[in-house]
């Protein structure tokens, strides 16, 4: 998680997360803590609010007779849940995510398996139409306790200069 305190008085700063677009280096990963074990009230919440009725996910019977002998973790999940642990570190500071791609499953998660996450920066390169922002693309990879990799995933976001944040005009 990158936190810089900036200084708004005399005595008195406000964290602010994210990086800038002059931040990102290609090839730098940033491992993303803390953790977040899955619980069963988490993923049941998560696949009924998505309006997913598969009983895969909430039906203990059902997951019993599933050739995973138990109840799957929601697919959405656990892609939330690693896109949430890059935020603070990757895109805290994003004008917009402009797409996800190659988002691939390679493992199952259960209910009680915890998730850390880390980025690899791809690329980076300036905006053609918008000079104060820039396009960074990583490659994020979920994996559980055992540090088996469970998702892996690319996504672009529009990110600003230095100075050209929100958080850098906002006087709250």
């Amino acid at each position: 998680m990158v936190a810089e305190a900036k200084r708004v008085g005399q005595q008195r700063y406000r964290e602010s997360y994210g990086r800038y677009l002059e931040d990102f280096s290609v090839g730098d990963v940033y491992e993303h803590r803390p953790g977040r074990t899955i619980t069963e009230s988490d993923n049941t919440w998560f696949t009924l609010l998505t309006m997913n009725q598969h009983p895969l996910h909430f039906d203990k019977e059902y997951g019993a007779k599933s050739e995973f002998g138990q109840v799957l973790v929601n697919s959405c999940l656990t892609l939330s849940l690693v896109t949430g642990m890059s935020v603070s570190d990757v895109s805290q500071k994003t004008i917009a995510n402009l797409g996800w791609n190659n988002v691939k499953l390679t493992r199952p998660v259960f209910i009680g398996d915890t998730l850390y996450a880390e980025s690899e920066v791809l690329s980076i390169r300036e905006s053609k139409s918008r000079p104060t922002q820039g396009i960074v693309s990583i490659r994020s990879i979920g994996k559980k306790q055992d540090g088996t990799e469970v998702i892996s995933f690319e996504r672009a976001m529009l990110i600003p200069k230095r100075g050209h944040a929100v958080d850098d005009a906002i006087d709250y």
